[in-house]
């Protein structure tokens, strides 16, 4: 099956998570899908600040990947709650590079090979999306694609599936914004306003492939 998403750690409490519809159990891990999203609390910051990888070959991960601590596991993935959100799986991933290069070459000796590119901008500024599959889950890897500086990526945000979006924009109401279509053909998406609900990954809800 190759390397999938176990779990991402959030930086948020389970409270935050609970208020945007999703059901967190006594462990602090909300899953969807496949994908547990634990919630370790604002004492280890905000956002996604680490993420936990199935099925890696022994020593293909030493405590980080191009900056993002990075720890191997073990763990099946085990049936997710029925969210009242609507939300039923994790879309994608945004990952974002300060060196795409060097990025896409840590994820290569993984085991994870991109599976397409699309070029774009960024207000104005050239960018470069790369796609990864893990499992259910994309990971789009975003930066420019010929400008490369220090530092570590970093995992910047979650698009959700939801079986009816706009059920979920009803529930979500003023803290979610319009829902549009979307850049895949026959898909329509929208953004949550995350931090009025406390919640510090950037949130986006997306409907079911056609």
């Amino acid at each position: 099956m190759g390397v999938t998403i176990d779990e991402l750690l959030v930086a948020d409490p389970p409270e935050a998570w609970q208020a945007a519809g999703f059901v967190v159990g006594p462990d602090a891990v909300c899953r969807v899908g496949t994908v547990g999203i634990r919630l370790v609390g604002r004492d280890r910051g905000t956002g996604i600040v680490g993420w936990t990888l199935r099925d890696l070959a022994p020593g293909m991960i030493a405590g980080e990947l191009d900056g993002i601590p990075t720890t191997a596991s073990d763990r099946s993935s085990s049936a997710p709650p029925s969210h009242p959100n609507g939300v039923v799986s994790v879309d994608h991933v945004v990952l974002l590079s300060p060196d795409l290069r060097r990025t896409v070459g840590a994820l290569e000796a993984i085991d994870l090979h991109p599976r397409r590119e699309r070029d774009g901008d960024l207000g104005g500024v050239p960018m470069r999306q790369v796609f990864f599959r893990l499992g259910e889950v994309i990971l789009e890897v975003v930066g420019s694609p010929d400008q490369a500086t220090e530092g570590p990526a970093t995992l910047w945000g979650v698009t959700h599936v939801v079986a009816d979006i706009d059920a979920t924009a009803d529930l979500l109401g003023e803290h979610v914004g319009r829902v549009k279509d979307a850049v895949q053909p026959g898909r329509r998406i929208a953004t949550l306003r995350h931090r009025e609900l406390g919640m510090s990954v950037n949130t986006a809800v997306i409907s079911p492939h056609v």
